[in-house]
């Protein structure tokens, strides 16, 4: 519905803030009604009791739609809310080595930093130095790339190995954030649903179909 608002600069021009002679027009359901006089496109979006919205001003000419400029905004800013707080729900997980790690320990340590980068995670990985091995960095650089490389799958390298204190890091970031993993996941729940609904189904019909007809009476 078209109402007063108070508009940011950041905002696209709306209704009679969109001052061009013509406009190429797009319908509120993403038809395409063509180049039209800007006269006749505040009209229809005034019938429509809906808004003007200018959606590429760059173009030649610009173009414009019309829809709900305040649902609009609403849904923008729900998008933007929730991918701020995917952002913050992503954590920094920690896995220490010792540069003369055993195999199984560094096995061990590898699949649980994959795991936390499947879910989302980044992944601190630590080389803590013990005595001379201080002296020794590029045995630690070495080992932090054969890690990145192990859990190149799953992540890709945020920062390069540095040294920190005693310590070396280096830290990898997941290829898919909170977010995407929890819609993979609820995508794959639904599917495991609806194909156990379907076996279900199948189920009941080749027992119906099985089932013996009464015997006719003598």
């Amino acid at each position: 519905m078209r109402r007063q608002e108070e508009f940011r600069i950041s905002d696209p021009r709306t209704n009679e803030r969109i001052r061009v002679p013509e406009v190429r027009l797009v319908g509120p359901n993403g038809e395409q009604v063509g180049i039209v006089r800007i006269e006749a496109a505040l009209r229809l979006a005034q019938e429509a009791d809906l808004d003007l919205v200018e959606v590429a001003p760059s173009s030649k000419p610009p173009v414009v739609k019309i829809m709900d400029y305040g649902k609009f905004k609403y849904e923008a800013a729900q998008k933007a809310k929730e991918t701020r707080r995917n952002q913050a729900n992503t954590v920094l997980k920690e896995v220490r080595f010792r540069l003369k790690i055993e195999a199984h320990d560094y096995i061990t340590k590898l699949k649980r930093a994959e795991g936390f980068l499947q879910a989302g995670d980044k992944v601190k990985a630590m080389i803590l130095f013990r005595g001379r091995e201080q002296s020794r960095p590029e045995q630690g650089v070495r080992l932090l790339r054969k890690f990145a490389e192990d859990v190149a799958e799953f992540g890709t390298v945020e920062s390069n190995p540095t040294i920190d204190g005693r310590n070396m890091v280096m830290v990898v970031a997941p290829h898919k954030n909170k977010s995407e993993v929890k819609t993979e996941q609820n995508a794959l729940r639904t599917a495991n649903r609806e194909a156990a609904r379907s076996a279900a189904r199948g189920d009941s019909e080749s027992d119906s179909e099985e089932t013996p007809s009464s015997a006719p009476a003598e």
